[in-house]
């Protein structure tokens, strides 16, 4: 998950609430004594063709697809030939478990042994005719969305597939027509938009995918997916949704939402002074009244190293309602202004409430290092090691303390090839493994990894994480002026986070070797527009 994702999650005035443990405890032990009911039935009777069905759906639910494939083989091989109703559904069950193991051939000739018995079914229809479109067949693709809209004359489904295909045969008045055209069956509907904003997408249409997201968000201000798709966007064009949602707040100036989703969406890229200006609107218009806001801002004074208005806007979030999240941040404003003990004292807070999150065992760690408690330190990391067993940072600040802070370089070593060896794309700036690589003393590959990811990645940075974690690695090899070439183009592409710049300091993560170069405050201050 990234870290825009993460802080969508975050936000519960857009997205319910999670499960909590006791009820994903509970939800477990049906599942459990259902598998429990279906397998009593199937050792009374092996060729039990309703409990493997039933089965595989609980399996297919839980996302054991090789399990629920097993199962409703075996249901194929026992139902009745008559039974054409049974056998259309079980067809159709194996079909998305080939669709979910992109298995696209073998799901096709299912979903038309399906239609064999169910010639009628819409939602049969429908998934065809999108595998035929992902195949790249738009003839036969073409027929099925065709025969969607004569068995629903205002099909949203239909107009959107043929809107689609239009697009790939490059007839794009056509396809507008399409959308157009599903778009005014059903006003009302943010499924419509967001339908049109996909073909928009795919036409290379941005800005009017972003109306359209906007427009799903105006008629159901409760459309998570809206939400999220808006949010997705902004990972791909974030200057589009800005604009966007800036046009929508013209218009509206008074709806609440807008501004938060601006607020939230820069504050996530990295852009906090105009995620402050949002969220002080939002204060000042009266246009919310919720104590995350008062916790976002505390997060955008802190990244700004604005530390007082950083601890009035927590301890207000607090007051209104104490949880580990709010705990972390006040912990790290404390470590940030070099109060151990406080620092201390807050994550003490957040872990007492949520022992196992990652980011209060990653907060707990961090004032160990802070209190030179170094052991502590390993003992933690090694927590979140296990809990949280494919994050790569986990691997190099415990490498880095465990050699360099209690060294013992050869158990280090260990851990530092571990981080090496993850299910990481080694392409991906978030696999870190040039930091792990330059730890372990093999600079060369370290300087080829971030060579690489600079060359394919540095130019779609929308907004300069990937070269601020490439002037950390550049200045830790020792190359100043391949460090400071990054340095400029993140803040070039307002990358403000003062305190990762000024501050933060934590193994081979941050840019501390720069900052007694002359260049790199010469280069804050000409950049110091975007800390105001």
């Amino acid at each position: 998950m990234n870290a825009l994702s993460k802080f969508l999650l975050s936000s519960s005035l857009l997205i319910a609430p999670a499960v909590s443990i006791a009820q994903s405890t509970k939800q477990q032990e049906v599942i459990n004594a259902v598998e429990k009911v279906y397998n009593e039935e199937l050792q009374e009777d092996a060729r039990n063709y309703n409990a493997y069905f039933r089965r595989a759906h609980l399996y297919y639910g839980q996302n054991q697809y090789l399990r629920a494939l097993s199962d409703i083989d075996n249901a194929i091989k026992y139902t009745p030939a008559d039974d054409r109703d049974l056998l259309s559904q079980e067809y159709a069950l194996r079909a998305n478990i080939y669709i979910m193991t992109d298995r696209k051939e073998e799901a096709l000739a299912d979903l038309d042994k399906a239609l064999e018995m169910d010639p009628a079914s819409y939602p049969l229809l429908y998934q065809k005719a999108n595998i035929l479109f992902e195949l790249g067949d738009y003839a036969k693709a073409k027929e099925n969305f065709q025969r969607l809209g004569r068995l629903n004359s205002r099909s949203l489904e239909s107009l959107i597939g043929l809107a689609r295909i239009a697009v790939k045969e490059n007839n794009l008045g056509l396809a507008n027509e399409y959308v157009d055209e599903a778009v005014a069956f059903y006003p009302a509907e943010s499924e419509a938009y967001l339908r049109r904003a996909s073909v928009r997408q795919l036409m290379g249409n941005n800005t009017g995918a972003v109306d359209d997201m906007i427009l799903a968000i105006a008629v159901d201000k409760n459309s998570s997916k809206a939400v999220a798709e808006l949010v997705n966007m902004s990972n791909k064009d974030y200057n589009a949704v800005i604009v966007g949602l800036s046009n929508a707040i013209s218009q509206a100036p008074n709806v609440g939402i807008y501004y938060y989703l601006r607020a939230m969406i820069a504050q996530a890229h990295y852009h906090y002074a105009a995620a402050l200006s949002d969220y002080n609107t939002i204060i000042e218009k009266k246009l919310y009244n919720y104590h995350g806001i008062d916790a976002k801002m505390a997060e955008c004074y802190y990244a700004l190293c604005d530390y007082p208005s950083a601890l009035d806007k927590i301890n207000v979030a607090l007051g209104l309602a104490p949880s580990a999240a709010y705990y972390v941040i006040s912990s790290k404003i404390y470590l940030a202004m070099g109060n151990t003990d406080m620092a201390k004292l807050y994550a003490e807070r957040a872990l007492s409430s949520a022992p196992d999150t990652q980011s209060v065992l990653s907060q707990m760690a961090l004032c160990a290092i802070a209190d030179n408690d170094f052991k502590l330190a390993s003992d933690r990391l090694g927590e979140l090691i296990i809990n949280y067993p494919n994050d790569p940072i986990n691997y190099i600040i415990r490498g880095w303390v465990i050699a360099d802070k209690l060294n013992q370089k050869s158990d280090a070593t260990g851990f530092l090839t571990r981080c090496t060896a993850l299910d990481y794309d080694e392409t991906d700036y978030r696999s870190y493994l040039g930091f792990a690589l330059n730890l372990l003393g093999q600079n060369d590959k370290a300087t080829e990894w971030i060579d690489n990811i600079v060359a394919s990645q540095g130019a779609t940075d929308i907004d300069g994480r990937i070269n601020y974690l490439a002037a950390a690695l550049y200045s830790h090899l020792g190359d100043f002026d391949k460090a400071f070439d990054c340095m400029r183009l993140s803040l070039e592409r307002g990358y403000a986070n003062l305190y990762d710049w000024k501050q933060y300091d934590i193994a081979n993560l941050s840019v501390a070797p720069l900052r007694s170069d002359s260049r790199f405050n010469d280069l804050l201050k000409s950049y110091d527009y975007l800390f105001k």
